[in-house]
Parts: structure tokens; C-alpha cells; sequence
């Protein structure tokens, strides 16, 4: 644990310094494109040492001066399959976006879509001897958390402090200099595989980029999907990526649950390049402009040609009606759902007092799929753009690119987390190796 504190506390430190210098990129790796974003601060004066970090804190105002994106190569499942390959996309799309900003940038914030994510709940408490809260107190709550054993070969994404308890008054978002006699916190810690996270990292590495952060896709997404009052009142953000379905549930404005499912929209252009007998792109333009979920009696007699998709009009003359389209995508999308319905009932979601369902990613542009989620996982489902941030192009405004965006709302208003604190000396070590459980079933 000490390593991976001190290792974070880096990363930190190191964004912090380039968000000072004024510019800073943020890369979107998903597994069927990259995205970059480069943001220009508005200066030092915007951002001062002393404010620290978080909520809690000071922030940054920020616009996007550069954007580019470019197909993904050398992924699967939101994890790097191979290296040289996603290496060169990366560079390309770093070296994009640095031309159309105009400025060369060394510091690079990821966000990480696979890897097998697993959330866990901790809890710790203190006595407070001064009778007030300090900002070595919240250190020394966070610190006195019981931290489980995780598992082999699993590293900690994010820790963040998500509910404070001062004397038995809870919901509590900063204790800091208030009076009481006990201190008590709630965590969610994040873990993901340790192997997927390092091949990202050498990656980036490889690329001449200085990493100065990883986060979830899952997250991100939630943070540019979900507006205010639903990250308030409870609600689940599923990013439907390419090849992974990310889960992220808010409430009171922190993420308390984070999973992703191996299922994405590359296994439905899949299905139909093997039902159809066409070629993947062919099967990924017959998927984007003529697919959908909910098939009509027009649908019946809505012909399309194969050969005009293709190209080639005299060796494909081949018509396949939209309800025959439609007739291979709905299965794998109900699949989908029903994973996703899975993962929400393990995190006790029904437990939720506002049960709103946000569909966003590129997967969540399919024609009908909020009704289809709608019956399947509860009423309450919307699709959600990601939130306008000064200087961001029309293009980039679209559902697909809501891990970038919200990866770029991160970076500027980042989540206080336990590596913002210092943790005292006495508490470097894993104090326990109880199994953690997951607090929010219980207390929300």
C-alpha cells in the first residue's frame, strides 16, 4: 500500500504542476477509437498551491484548444492486446490533436475502460483529541479504514472518501473545523487488474508522454452523463463502449460502484458481418445507419441492398430487409441489458431513492434502445450527451465521447481521494486484511 500511495501522490503532484504550466491532455483509449482532448488553463493565477485539490478545494477553469480521434488498433475488451499497434494510434492521435492545438503537451491523463474493475466499500473511525476536525484527522480516518485483501495482481484505481460521520451526524461532505468527539468515513476504493493498468502505463510511456493519471471509463463517463441532480438523488450512468459496457452508480454526488461488462457494440457488428456473410466495415455502416431494436410492419418492406453498401454492384446483389437487420442486433443487445441488470441488482440499486438510468457511449445511439432498457432494467431511462465545455467542437459533442469529456471535467475538478491527504506514518501498512463490504446496501 505504500508503494501504490506514494505512486498516486505522484501522479498527482504531477498533474497539478501541469495544470500550472496552463496545458495538459486527456486520452479517451477505448477499444474501438482514441480520443484526445487538449486543455489550456487559464493560468496560475487560477490555481493556487494552497487550494489543494477537490471539492473540498480550489478549481480551475480550463477550454479544449485541440481535439482528434482515430481508430483504435491492438485493443480488445478495453485492454491492450497489442502493444506496437496501440503505441502507433496513440502518438498518431497525440501528435493530431498537438497540431490542431498548436502547442506540444507532456503530461497525458488516461482513463482505463477494462481491466476488470471491483468496487469495494471501507470504513474507519477515530477519536478526535482536540474536539475538532482537522486536516490531519480526515488523514488519519481515511488511513484507519480496513483495507481487505484484493486479491493477487489487483491495484487500486480510486479511494475516495464518499460520506463523513461526525458524532452520529452523517452525510457529511468536508467535516474539516467542526466540533465533535468521533470522526467516521465511509470509502469506495476501486481496484482493477494490475497487469491491464501497467500496459497501459508503459504504453503511454513509450509514446514520450509523462502519465500524470489514471481513471476509470466508467467514472468518467458518469461525470459528463449524469447531471447534477441525479448524481444527487442517486442515479447508474452505462457507458456502451465497443467493447466493454462500463456500470457507474452516483449518489450524493460521489461514485459509490464502478463494474463493466465484456460486452460491447463490436460483438453487434460482429453478429451481423456473420449473419449477413458481409465484411466488418460493411457490417458496422449497415449498423449505423440503418440498425435499430423496435422492428414495424414498414420494417418488413424496407429492403436494403447489400451491394450498394459494399460498393460493388456486380458481384453482391443481395437485399436484406431492416427487420432482418434489426432481428439479429436485438438479441445481443438484450444480452447486454440483461448483464447490466445483473451487475445493478448485485449493487443493491433498487435500494436507490431516485432510480434514474442514464445510456450514453457510442452503443447508445442505436434507434430504440432507451425503450428496450426501459422494460428491461426500470421506467426511468434517458440518454444522456455528455456536458458543453468551452471550446469543444461539434463533433466531440456526442454520447461517444462522454469518458473523454468526463475525463477533461475530472482533471480540472478533481474528486478529493485518499492520496490528497497525508497519511500518518503508523498506518503505511494494510492494517487488516478483513473482507470489506459493500457499505452502500445498507446506508443509502
Amino acid at each position: 500500500m505504500k508503494d501504490l500511495y506514494q505512486g498516486q501522490r505522484a501522479m498527482r503532484n504531477m498533474r497539478r504542476q501541469a495544470m500550472q504550466r496552463g496545458v495538459i491532455a486527456v486520452l479517451d483509449i477505448g477499444t474501438s477509437k482514441i480520443a484526445c482532448l487538449v486543455l489550456q488553463f487559464d493560468g496560475p493565477s487560477q490555481f493556487r498551491e494552497t487550494d489543494g485539490v477537490g471539492p473540498m478545494a480550489g478549481q480551475s477553469n480550463f477550454r479544449v484548444i485541440g481535439t482528434a480521434t482515430t481508430r483504435a488498433r491492438g485493443m480488445r475488451y478495453g485492454e491492450i492486446e497489442t502493444m506496437a499497434e496501440t503505441e502507433r494510434a496513440i502518438r498518431t492521435v497525440i501528435q493530431s490533436a498537438q497540431k490542431v492545438a498548436g502547442v506540444r503537451v507532456d503530461h497525458v491523463i488516461a482513463c482505463i475502460s477494462g481491466a476488470r474493475p471491483a468496487s469495494y466499500g471501507l470504513a474507519g473511525e477515530i477519536v478526535l483529541p482536540a474536539g475538532k476536525v482537522g486536516e490531519g484527522d480526515v488523514a488519519r480516518v481515511l488511513a484507519a479504514c480496513e483495507v481487505p485483501d484484493f486479491g493477487r495482481g489487483r491495484e487500486v484505481l480510486h479511494a475516495q472518501p464518499v460520506n463523513f460521520a461526525l458524532d452520529g451526524r452523517s452525510g457529511l461532505s468536508d467535516p474539516r473545523d467542526q466540533s465533535g468527539s468521533r470522526l467516521a468515513c465511509d470509502m469506495h476504493v476501486l481496484t482493477i487488474d494490475g497487469d491491464a493498468a501497467s500496459n497501459l502505463v508503459h504504453c503511454i510511456r513509450r509514446c514520450d508522454m509523462e502519465l500524470a493519471g489514471v481513471a476509470s471509463a466508467s467514472y468518467a463517463s458518469g461525470l459528463a452523463a449524469l447531471v447534477e441532480d441525479e448524481q444527487e438523488l442517486g442515479a447508474a450512468c452505462i457507458d456502451l463502449g465497443g467493447g466493454t459496457t462500463g456500470v457507474s452508480v452516483f449518489i450524493k454526488k460521489h461514485m459509490i460502484f464502478a463494474d463493466a461488462v465484456r460486452f460491447g457494440g463490436e460483438l453487434i457488428t460482429q453478429d451481423i458481418a456473420k449473419g449477413l456473410r458481409v465484411s466488418h466495415a460493411v457490417a458496422e455502416r449497415l449498423k449505423t445507419l440503418h440498425g435499430g431494436l423496435e422492428a414495424t410492419g414498414r420494417d418488413d418492406r424496407e429492403m436494403i441492398e447489400l451491394g450498394g453498401e459494399t460498393g460493388d454492384w456486380d458481384t453482391d446483389r443481395r437485399s436484406v430487409s431492416r427487420a432482418d437487420l434489426i432481428g439479429i442486433m436485438r438479441p445481443r443487445v438484450e444480452e447486454i441489458l440483461e448483464k447490466v441488470g445483473e451487475i445493478l441488482d448485485a449493487a443493491g440499486f433498487d435500494c436507490m431513492p431516485s432510480r434514474q438510468i442514464v445510456l450514453t457511449g457510442g452503443g447508445s445511439q442505436i434507434p430504440g434502445l432507451d425503450a428496450l432498457a426501459a422494460r428491461m432494467l426500470g421506467q426511468n431511462v434517458r440518454i444522456g450527451r455528455p456536458l458543453r465545455i468551452q471550446g469543444l467542437p461539434h463533433n466531440a459533442t456526442a454520447p461517444g465521447f462522454s469518458s473523454a469529456i468526463g475525463l477533461a471535467l475530472l482533471t480540472a475538478h478533481p474528486q478529493d481521494e485518499w492520496w490528497d491527504f497525508d497519511m500518518p506514518a503508523e498506518h503505511y501498512p494494510a492494517r487488516s486484511l478483513r473482507r470489506a463490504y459493500r457499505w452502500f446496501r445498507n446506508n443509502w
